[in-house]
């Protein structure tokens, strides 16, 4: 069985977000960039489900310019057996990505799909239904545990909703998006960074794909949000809600 994962590049997490002057996006020159966390975690359990013998091949993905080839080395020094680029130097949205996504499918044949839930950059989460939905395939989003049944050719999710966990049986092939407890993804070793240098990784386009790419949306503004106020101490509860009534206006 072939798996792949879309992987995403991203402004690292520990990275303080910085608007540009002209409020057109956010800096990311000379800002230290990695792999999406919710990505890794998928990454990690694809990995896993190989090194228990559930699959032969992990097949990682990544969109976007030209740098994203290092955080697909860093991908295949986590594991992955190949990597896949599709290089577009302009911003990509979750439909455009889906349906870059449903081709990559349908020429690699995988059995399995897996994107991180989100991306944190955006904070979109839709790249994994949308493309669930074009490839006609049944889904489990926000996964914290993946059984897969190699057999019944089925995978068995637990997902997080509102009210708890709910557990979904999907028929392979199938899209999986992974949530934040399912796994911790391991650290690339040095032999494996290594390594990673000598694997192939395939570049395309999305015209090689036969992808139009078409933006439906447009960024009109970008800001940063309201500093919050210092909060006050009061002397009563009656003071507390007359706050809360007149000046706060939520009661």
């Amino acid at each position: 069985m072939k798996i792949m994962v879309a992987i995403k590049r991203v402004i690292d997490y520990a990275v303080k977000i910085r608007v540009k002057p002209d409020k057109s996006g956010v800096e990311t020159s000379n800002v230290k960039m990695s792999m999406n966390p919710f990505c890794e975690i998928a990454l990690e359990e694809a990995l896993r489900i190989k090194e228990s013998g559930g699959a032969s091949e992990v097949v990682a993905v990544s969109m976007g310019p030209a740098q994203c080839v290092d955080t697909l080395r860093t991908g295949l020094a986590m594991g992955a057996d190949r990597a896949i680029h599709v290089d577009y130097p302009g911003s990509l949205y979750p439909l455009s990505i889906a349906k870059i996504l449903k081709a990559l499918v349908e020429a690699e044949k995988p059995s399995l799909l897996l994107l991180g839930k989100q991306a944190i950059d955006d904070d979109c989460n839709q790249t994994g239904q949308m493309v669930a939905g074009l490839l006609k395939w049944p889904q489990g989003t926000f996964a914290s545990k993946v059984v897969l049944d190699e057999e019944k050719q089925v995978a068995t999710v637990d997902r997080e909703v509102d009210g708890g966990l709910e557990t979904v049986c999907l028929e392979l092939p199938a899209v999986i998006t992974t949530d934040l407890r399912l796994n911790q993804p391991r650290y690339a070793t040095l032999p494996n960074i290594m390594k990673a240098k000598s694997k192939v990784i395939k570049k395309v386009t999305p015209q090689d794909l036969n992808v139009e790419i078409r933006s439906d949306l447009e960024v009109v503004q970008v800001t940063e949000p309201p500093k919050r106020k210092a909060g006050v101490i009061v002397s009563s509860i009656d003071e507390l809600i007359d706050k809360l009534k007149n000046e706060a206006h939520v009661i």
